[in-house]
């Protein structure tokens, strides 16, 4: 570490405020301290100052834990807590989930110190954080950990991450803004990206209000897409004002309302009992990507409809660096908008976690870090 970023290390608080997430359950396992130690960059590290992060639906279902395979339930509402006994040690990442964490899969932040390796010149500057931390030692070519899962995120004063995960922007938006966009943008571009949207394809985007459906909305009409936005009633006026062409209700019959083999893409983050209907109105040779299941994740499949129609079936979780860094490139070029719906002060987490899942409201829910 350079003599610059030793004295700023020396200068930072023992302590933090901060979200600790101990142990599968309702919000009472979710505590605020004010006592967490200050985490210190390791070598390659940086250590980042959090000005604001967003609730997503991977800290709820994390908490509850949903992603053990014992769960077959819905993510909208009061999804059930996993039963231990059974499954001890359900996890999203394929690393098990050690207690206690601090969840946050967004950071919008400053960097404050360095570890050894790292241009002290990057101190002060203002970075997002890349959800997907890839392990570049790993021989598996999907090898990844995720912020706020298999190690702690930015539900706190102060996060530590990579240097390479701490990604510049340059851009006039505020904290607020910046943080909404880091895990469901990243996400919903890996999505159309991944599913070869490009201009003229006709996209069909499930759970259309939510995170990263709002913003699949968007990047696909970036592309120069048709997109039709399923979500209920009273979201339609917010979604056509982000891009969508066309909006249906989220419980629509989409094969009548569509027609057999009218849709290019499906981007599902729905899944759950009318899923059916989804490899319907895709086309021959069309792209189904998924990146979540909030109506269930279990759904049925005539093997039929996958190999007589030559369908791609698209399950994007891992991502290439240059997803996130396209992702910052639209920004800075005022090519996508936020869309924050709320913000809390990030000691009101059980009351943001509780908006959350009412659903109602577009885009996204922000949590802002003590100052």
């Amino acid at each position: 570490m350079t003599t610059a970023a030793t004295a700023t290390a020396a200068a930072l608080p023992a302590t933090m405020c901060g979200v600790v997430l101990t142990g599968f359950g309702g919000p009472e396992v979710l505590h605020y301290r004010e006592d967490l130690p200050v985490p210190r960059p390791g070598a390659g590290e940086v250590l980042i100052r959090v000005a604001a992060s967003a609730v997503n639906n991977t800290d709820i279902n994390t908490r509850v834990g949903w992603y053990s395979k014992t769960s077959a339930s819905a993510t909208d509402g009061a999804a059930a807590v996993v039963d231990s006994t059974r499954d001890p040690d359900p996890s999203w990442g394929g690393t098990p989930l050690v207690f206690p964490r601090i969840q946050g899969a967004d950071c919008c932040g400053s960097i404050v110190a360095v570890g050894s390796g790292v241009d002290a010149a990057r101190i002060g500057q203002r970075v997002l954080v890349r959800p997907v931390l890839r392990d570049h030692r790993s021989t598996q070519p999907y090898a990844c950990q995720y912020f706020g899962s298999e190690c702690d995120g930015g539900f706190a004063q102060y996060t530590c991450v990579p240097a390479t995960a701490a990604v510049a922007v340059r851009s006039g938006l505020s904290d607020a803004e910046l943080a909404s966009f880091p895990c469901a943008y990243s996400t919903a571009e890996n999505l159309v990206d991944r599913a070869g949207v490009s201009a003229g394809s006709r996209v069909l985007v499930t759970g259309a209000s939510g995170g990263v459906g709002s913003a699949a909305v968007q990047l696909a009409r970036r592309r120069g897409a048709h997109v039709v936005a399923l979500a209920a009633a009273d979201k339609h006026q917010a979604l056509r004002a982000l891009g969508a062409h066309e909006c249906l209700p989220r419980d629509v019959n989409a094969v009548q309302a569509l027609g057999n083999e009218s849709i290019d893409v499906v981007i599902d983050l729905v899944g759950g009992p009318q899923w059916p209907a989804l490899l319907e109105v895709l086309c021959r040779g069309g792209r189904y990507a998924s990146a979540g299941a909030i109506a269930g994740p279990v759904v049925d499949l005539d093997l039929r409809t996958l190999y007589l129609k030559d369908l791609t079936l698209l399950g994007c979780t891992f991502q290439e660096d240059r997803i996130f860094d396209q992702l910052v490139g639209y920004i800075e070029r005022g090519e996508i908008a936020p869309v924050v719906a709320q913000t809390f002060a990030l000691r009101e987490i059980g009351l943001a976690q509780q908006a959350f899942e009412a659903k109602n409201f577009v885009g996204k829910i922000v949590l802002l870090a003590p100052s």
